[in-house]
């Protein structure tokens, strides 16, 4: 059915969300963003809704039973088995349901929205004292729509349970748009309800029915997951209302809808049980295996000694993670290069009792003759030792190739106790298929997520991938597990749940979906009557790959493509201020998917795969830059996402190749030649800065720039660094003073001069000579907008004027971070293969200011007694360049340097100006947004603190933000010396 048989514009009348349904550029766009989830699938939906309100669902309810659609309900996108892929209409509750409506701290519950993001809510909830237990891997954008959605587990759930063990009640639409309560119920109100003609009577007295049904508690008994199996997410949750049934202690349907991914109703709220905060006091025994099965036995003595969680991590993972600047470090605790690692979590109130616990384990192990080391972390230890595992699958993304982990068998979950038996056999089956794979989490709950990896690009490759799956059944069905444990069926696994669970189940599972959903309107197609696993697969088996022209190499990336393959799909570019972070800053403004690294890359990604003829063509091209538009090229993609999708170089290519079709915008051209228009008003600083300060002309020139009429401008310096320099009257160096380079990048030049002189005076006075050497411009501002040709013939130029003096012992210095850090970035692969190996020797000489000074201090050529020992309070925010290539821990630890310095690291991600984004007047109101999450009410509330930030465009962004005047940390530095 296509979008012109369906009268959409009668549901715009009374919808009050976004609709996007049409086949304009944006809502194509739209459409096409939706197109995939972090599955393997891909499938236009027909229209996106996105309602901002329970009335908003029932026009859609309503619509979708007049026109005979599916509604596909979705939240943060992170499904696994496809669940919220599909040809319906996509209904996204992720951007304005998201209260939190009430919490009772008495009795231990709280009402949230289904956009409620966990761990935005455990923040809301730790004043209270309290705590929503189930933890997934993606916490930090997983919404409890999804969680109950998927039935959600998480890394405790041993002890914390499965969403389900936490649902006390859903309010939900049904099919016939009528809203209710699915919450416990006693006998009494059972049998009212009963006698109700409404569709909520016939659903409690059908289903009911259904399971009051001798024959059919035989079938469930027989065939569902045997009672050890504490994951359990295959079907609907039949058991668990048969034991209320059994047990007479009441009914609650809630239990029913976790799990059924959005097939049965519309979830609107939800009413959660809430857990005390755990003990403060956590450790963690890296227990170090030299193979899987090792460390699975290891696993069944693990689960004795009372732990909070028991986690795997397979040597895979580990050694992918070495490729990741992310979480390169958070692999400090391995000790030689085990085969796989078992995490083991205890919690305590008490240190020393915690240790004890820890302690008694190893020694168990050490008995059993398990393990070869035993490392216990403690503190924020723990924290990046979880973060390592919890990147687990965005981690795999990086191997090269086109043989990829695939998600397909990593939901299935069997008893602890059978576990080592289980994987036994899975690894035989892999191995005689010649298969290589992967095996990491769940190991304490029984459920290992193993990933195969297969070549879905070919014929053959997917028919593999139907055969795993069709095996893997046969040994879940041989151990009496669960198809799926807590990533759900969706489309993927669907086809093989009555195999696993019998025809008559699989019935009955039928009989379910008919009674609550009988027109098909909620999420089809997923769990019962499913399409054929192979169908709209994301790849075209047997497609000639597109060997693209690049000005960019992208030969480390297997080429352009490759690299937007890499995504996963997880979503960790969904962040929150509130979760921290630099990725993505547009989407948390917007809280817009499009907005995110995953939907530029999706969007990338299906763009190339139509093989263009030339970059930058077609209508196609104008979609992937519409979702392109709000990058900010922070780079926090290069070092947050796990997969390390480089959004800021895929985009500057992408540019590139669209300007040479379409032509270059007079902005981008102004911006890219910021320095020559700063150079020829630089003969009159006075004249310019006399226009700029005055609010009617800064206006104009505002207008005439393209810029927002309340963004100011910068000033030009009374004399360039360059001129100052060449005015000063040079002493003869000494020959023992040590020579440093100083990189005067245009910004400094022309705008801020003082800082370029300070640097200079600073290194000097510390007994430094500083040199600016002769060099051409960063080409920052050509980067920011895809001007290639003239970045790559600067970046040439530098790197040939500088190889020849630029060494270990006379570094390349820089105090703009964006211009520097393009030597060790961009430059690279930017310049001609006749200087790459010049280019890659002279990066690894090139220093921000802040890493030099801190490597100096640490060679103790620079003394705490030439600085003051006044006391000093400063707030740090770091620019988003410096955070993804360098590191706030060396800034902070400079700035603190004075004895009595101390620094607070503002947990800000990026400010929002980025170069000329926040200038640009269609961008100004996204940028301001952006800095007001968190910098700006930083900055607000530390009246007395010194306010330092490294990046130009960082302390322009404060300065319109907040009037507060931003210092680099040269500057305050400078003002520190004795």
């Amino acid at each position: 059915m296509s979008w012109k048989e369906i009268d959409f514009q009668s549901l715009n009348r009374y919808f009050s969300g976004e609709l996007y349904f049409d086949d304009s550029t944006t809502h194509q766009t739209i459409k096409t963003v939706y197109a995939t989830d972090a599955s393997v699938y891909q499938e236009m939906p027909l229209a996106v809704a996105i309602p901002r309100n329970t009335e908003d669902i029932k026009h859609l309810i309503i619509f979708a039973n007049k026109y005979a659609l599916t509604l596909i309900p979705r939240a943060a996108g992170t499904s696994l088995a496809g669940q919220v892929v599909g040809n319906g209409l996509v209904v996204d509750i992720s951007k304005y349901m998201t209260s939190v409506i009430e919490v009772n701290q008495q009795e231990k519950w709280v009402r949230v929205q289904p956009g409620v993001i966990r761990d935005d809510l455990n923040a809301y909830l730790k004043p209270f004292g309290l705590m929503f237990g189930p933890e997934t891997s993606t916490s930090s954008r997983a919404m409890i729509g999804g969680m109950i959605g998927n039935n959600s587990c998480g890394l405790h759930s041993m002890i914390w349970g499965a969403t389900r063990d936490n649902l006390l009640a859903v309010t939900a639409l049904l099919s016939d748009a009528s809203e209710v309560v699915f919450g416990e119920l006693d006998a009494e109100a059972i049998q009212q309800k009963r006698k109700s003609e409404s569709l909520e009577g016939k659903i409690y007295n059908k289903t009911l029915t259904i399971i009051e049904q001798q024959a059919n508690q035989q079938h469930i008994i027989q065939n569902f997951p045997k009672k050890e199996v504490k994951r359990r997410n295959s079907g609907y949750a039949l058991d668990s209302l048969l034991n209320m049934v059994l047990q007479q202690q009441g009914i609650n349907l809630s239990t029913i809808i976790a799990g059924s991914e959005g097939t049965l109703c519309f979830v609107t709220e939800a009413k959660l049980k809430l857990l005390d905060l755990p003990p403060k006091e956590v450790g963690v025994v890296a227990i170090h295996c030299t193979t899987l099965q090792e460390a699975l036995h290891a696993n069944l003595i693990a689960v004795n000694h009372q732990c909070a969680a028991s986690e795997l991590v397979d040597h895979v993972i580990l050694e992918q993670a070495t490729n990741n600047p992310g979480q390169a470090a958070n692999r400090f605790f391995l000790q030689g290069a085990p085969e796989a690692i078992l995490m083991v979590e205890f919690f305590n109130n008490n240190r020393d009792e915690l240790f004890k616990q820890c302690n008694a384990l190893i020694d168990t192990l050490k008995e059993a003759n398990l393990g070869y080391a035993y490392p216990i972390l403690t503190g924020d230890d723990t924290k990046k030792a979880w973060d390592l595992r919890k990147a687990g699958l965005g981690l795999l993304r990086n191997l090269k190739g086109d043989v990829q982990p695939v998600n397909l068998i990593e939901d299935c979950a069997v008893a602890v106790a059978d576990l080592p038996a289980y994987i036994h056999d899975l690894e035989e089956l892999l191995h005689g298929l010649n298969i290589p794979y992967s095996a990491y989490a769940h190991a304490g709950a029984g459920e290992l997520h193993v990933e195969p990896m297969i070549n879905l690009k070919t014929t053959d490759g997917q028919q593999l991938f139907k055969h795993v799956l069709a095996e893997t059944a046969k040994l879940v069905k041989k151990y009496q597990g669960s198809l799926s444990g807590e990533h759900g069926d969706g489309r993927l696994r669907g086809e093989y749940i009555s195999y696993v669970m019998g025809g008559q189940v699989y019935e009955l599972f039928k009989q379910v979906k008919n009674i609550f959903d009988p027109a098909g309107i909620f999420n089809k197609g997923k769990i019962t009557s499913t399409p054929g696993m192979l169908d709209n697969l994301r790849f075209e088996p047997g497609k000639a790959k597109q060997e693209l022209h690049t000005l960019f190499d992208f030969t480390a990336d297997e080429g352009m493509l490759r690299l937007t393959e890499k995504c996963s799909g997880s979503g960790d570019c969904r962040k929150t201020e509130v979760t921290g972070g630099t990725m993505c800053p547009s989407y948390m403004a917007t809280h817009n998917e499009k907005d995110t690294t995953r939907a530029r890359a999706n969007m990338l990604r299906q763009y190339l795969n139509q093989a263009p003829e030339t970059l930058g063509k077609g209508k196609a091209a104008d979609e992937v830059k519409e979702v392109l538009d709000l990058c900010l090229a922070c780079k926090g993609c290069k070092i947050e996402c796990p997969s390390s999708v480089d959004m800021t170089k895929l985009r500057a290519e992408f540019l590139y190749h669209y300007q040479k079709e379409h032509g270059i915008s007079m902005r981008s051209k102004l911006i890219g030649n910021f320095s020559s228009s700063m150079g020829l008003a630089s003969y009159a600083p006075f004249l310019y800065n006399t226009a700029v300060g005055i609010p009617l002309l800064k206006k104009a020139i505002n207008k005439f720039s393209g810029f927002h009429p309340d963004r100011s401008l910068p000033g030009l310096a009374k004399q360039t660094l360059k001129a100052w320099y060449r005015s000063r009257k040079h002493k003869p160096a000494n020959p023992s003073t040590k020579t440093v380079y100083l990189f005067c990048d245009e910004f400094t030049n022309y705008n801020d001069a003082e800082i370029g002189k300070k640097t200079i005076l600073l290194l000097e006075r510390l007994g430094y000579n500083v040199i600016i050497p002769t060099h051409a411009d960063s080409g920052r501002a050509y980067l920011s907008k895809g001007m290639l040709d003239e970045a790559k013939a600067l970046a040439e130029s530098n790197v040939s004027s500088l190889q020849s003096i630029i060494n270990a012992d006379t570094p390349l210095i820089g105090i703009e971070p964006s211009a520097i850090l393009s030597f060790r970035d961009e430059y690279p692969s930017l310049v001609n293969n006749e200087l790459k190996t010049a280019a890659t020797q002279l990066s690894k000489h090139v220093y921000l200011f802040e890493e030099w000074f801190h490597a100096e201090i640490k060679r103790g050529n620079i003394s705490q007694d030439s600085f003051t020992q006044v006391t000093k309070r400063v707030s740090l925010h770091g620019h988003c360049h410096q955070k993804a290539l360098s590191s706030m821990s060396i800034a902070g630890e400079v700035i603190s340097f004075p004895a009595n310095y101390s620094v607070d690291v503002i947990p800000s991600g990026c400010c929002g100006m980025a170069g000329s984004f926040g200038y640009e007047k269609e961008h100004y109101q996204v940028s301001m947004k952006i800095g007001s999450l968190v910098l700006f009410p930083a900055v607000n509330k530390a009246p007395d603190n010194i306010i330092a930030a490294a990046g130009t465009s960082c302390r322009h962004q404060i300065k319109d933000g907040t009037k507060r005047i931003a210092l680099h940390p040269v500057e305050i530095l400078f003002e520190a010396l004795v």
